[in-house]
């Protein structure tokens, strides 16, 4: 299901929008969908690259795999 939300854009950013949801027969909250799901995948690039910095900084520690079965409960 589908959620309604309110954005305040700018005015130049609005009719963008409205050209390529026109150019493209999309309505804008197609547009804006699309364009926010492919920024996610940005951010998902960006997260995973600051967790692997911080890994190589010594920020953050492994666990291995087995001690993670372990304190599950998992027999492996």
């Amino acid at each position: 299901m589908k959620k309604a939300i309110n954005i305040r854009m700018d005015e130049t950013l609005l009719t963008d929008l409205d050209s390529y949801a026109t150019e493209l027969e999309r309505s804008r909250t197609y547009i804006i969908e699309k364009a926010v799901s492919t920024y996610f995948d940005t951010l998902d690039e960006m997260i995973a690259d600051k967790r692997i910095d911080n890994l190589k900084a010594g920020k953050t520690t492994l666990v291995p795999l087995k001690e993670v079965f372990k304190k599950a409960g998992i027999n492996v």
